[in-house]
Order: structure tokens, then sequence, then C-alpha cells
């Protein structure tokens, strides 16, 4: 058994459910013809990002999030098919369907991946695992699609073992072997670490899970701050976060990519507009409220920079929000580079004294 403080975490049952290559999957269920193809789901313009890749498609280096012009460079017979959103809406709510059968403490993280805490659940199933295979099988029969399972006691190693056998794969991590399994783990896999943290990782010599957890705390929180003493724990296999039902809205936010690069401050600025008009217009649908303002901002060498204010007071209004906004702007170094794309995005919830402190306790773990 791991060494933790809090044994109990360890007698938590986990499953993290992810569904595999979801967007493309259900289009190639809708339409047979796709399958064996290489096949990505997106908009296929000059400007148009991959949203989701088959697994033939990634035999090419293809994924999401990638620009359609590189995706078609890798492979030149890539299959593009228009997102259908509100198919797969219709197919995630099939699939929620079927977690709740099990437990209602289920914390969806998108429209195509869940964490489900079954340690008490609702068919009095003794192995997660069990539940893990039956899950799984449910969603084949309902929809036709696979889904990937990670099982374990936290959520972190539940996640990291859904993508350990993909695709349509099962993975358990015991408490006894976490360690070990652990140890062998890239760093790249670990949950926060993207590819800015992966090269600073690197550089102080951690590459695994094993290497990660021969550096002092001390040095992880000097390195990465409060995300070293996340670290710290990953690579010990703790982990207390519940798998939480209901969250709390933190932000608002849109953006738009453009058709040609904006080249000058005055094409950015006459852009505010009517990203500011659709910003205030989802703010109320949502009515969220915040006290915070990031511009985002593309180049066209895909490289990206924020700029943010953040006030005592909510900011709602169009009038506010490009007066804001315009100062943001002013903040930006164009460096004779163009840009792609800009973001507007509302954020710091504006809550009540009594709700703030319902917030902390939530996210005290």
């Amino acid at each position: 058994m791991i060494g933790v403080d809090v044994v109990q975490m360890t007698t938590r049952k986990i499953i993290h459910i992810d569904m595999d290559a979801f967007f493309v999957s259900v289009e190639e269920h809708d339409d047979p013809s796709l399958k064996g193809h290489p096949v990505v789901v997106g908009y296929d313009g000059p400007r148009g990002v991959v949203s989701t890749a088959n697994y033939e498609a990634r035999k090419y280096g293809v994924h999401s999030a990638m620009a359609m012009t590189t995706a078609h460079r890798l492979c030149p017979h890539l299959v593009v098919v228009e997102g259908h959103y509100s198919r797969y809406k219709e197919v995630s709510a099939q699939i929620h369907a079927i977690f709740h059968d099990y437990t209602d403490l289920v914390e969806p993280l998108s429209l195509d991946e869940a964490y489900l805490d079954v340690t008490t659940n609702k068919k009095s199933i003794p192995l997660a695992m069990d539940i893990a295979k039956e899950i799984k099988q449910r969603i084949f029969d309902t929809t036709g699609l696979t889904a990937s399972a990670g099982v374990s006691y936290c959520k972190f190693l539940a996640k990291v073992a859904s993508d350990h056998r993909k695709p349509d794969g099962l993975c358990i991590v015991h408490p006894d072997r976490a360690i070990s399994f652990i140890d062998d783990l890239k760093i790249e896999r670990f949950w926060g670490v993207g590819e800015k943290t992966a090269e600073r990782m690197h550089a102080i010599g951690v590459f695994n899970g094993r290497q990660l957890r021969e550096v002092p705390l001390t040095k992880l929180t000097y390195e990465f701050g409060k995300m070293g003493r996340m670290f710290y724990d990953f690579a010990r296999g703790i982990d207390h976060r519940p798998v939480v039902t209901e969250w709390v809205r933190k932000s608002v936010g849109c953006e738009r990519t453009f058709a040609e690069d904006l080249s000058t401050y005055a094409d950015m600025a006459y852009q505010l507009t009517p990203l500011a008009t659709e910003l205030v217009r989802r703010l109320e649908r949502s009515q969220f409220k915040g006290r915070s303002l990031v511009l985002k901002v593309k180049y066209s060498d895909f490289r990206q920079t924020t700029h943010s204010h953040t006030g005592t007071t909510v900011i709602e209004s169009i009038d506010e929000i490009l007066q804001i906004a315009r100062r943001l702007l002013s903040e930006v170094d164009l460096d004779g580079r163009s840009v792609r794309l800009l973001g507007l995005t509302v954020s710091s919830p504006f809550l009540s004294d009594s709700a703030q402190r319902e917030l902390q306790l939530t996210f005290d773990w």
C-alpha cells in the first residue's frame, strides 16, 4: 500500500470515462462510408482548425487544434467533415444518462468525458472494474461507439489510466501498484504539464514520475509555484480532489478567427465592437457576472498573448467592455506581426460573501 496520511483516500473507487475520438466516431457511425479513412471534424478552409481526428488520421501526425492547412499537408487524402454539434449533444446525453444509472456523483468535463465516483453505487457492484466494463458495453450497445475507461482511487490516476490503452481500453491502477505505475509515467502525461511546463521539467532533470518524486517540495514550489505542491503529491499517488457534480462558472468568453490577418491596431480596434457585442449577449444568457476582462491575441505564427484588467465592480456593459478592451489593445506589441484571432473573456466571478465561503469549502482540497 502506498504511504499516505489519509488511508481513506485509497478506498475510493473513481472511474474516468473518455469517448474515443468522439466527434469523428459519431460521424462514422452516422455515415459508415467514412470508416477506414483518415477523417477529421472541423472547418475545411484557410483558417480552419481540426476539432477531432480519428486514429487513422493521427497516424499521419494530425491532431486536434492543428491548423487545417497543416493537416492537409501531413495527410493529402484527409477527409474533412463539418461538425454537427447538436447531434454530438444528443449522443452525449445518452451516455451521461448511462452514468447516472450507476451513481449521481458524476463530474462532466465535456460532452465526451466524465469522472464517476462509484465507491457507493446504485447497483451495489463491489468492483469498480466491473462497473467500468458494464458502462463501456452499455455505451456501445446504445450508441455504437467505444469508450476508454480508467479505474483507480483518485482522479489523477483514473484520468491517466483512461488514456493508457486507447482506443476501447480499460486500465486499472490499484493502490498497491500506483507508485510503480507513476514511476514509468512520462512527465508529459501528468495533469497540468503542457509543453512549456514539460520543458521546464526537463531543464531540472525530470522526465518521468520517479524523477519527479526525487525533487524536493521546496524546489518544485520555487519552479512552479502552487502547482509545485500538486506535482509533489501526484508523484506520490496523492490526490484528494472529490468528484464534483456542480461547478461554479468561472468565465464567459468569445473569440473570432479572421479570414485575413489583421495588420494594424485600427483593424484590431474595429473588430472589438462585434466581439464585445457577442460577449454581452453571452453574459446575459448565462447570467454571469465577473470583475476581470481578458483580451486574447493570437498572431499569424500561432503564438498568442493575453492582457487582462481586474476591477472591483462587475464588468457587463458594452461601453465598459470596449473601453477596457481598447486600453488592453494598446498594450499589445505587434512587433511587425499580423493577428489571426482576437478573443474577449469576462472572468473572476462576482459572488456574495456566503457564495464565496461555499466556493472556498468546495475547492479547498
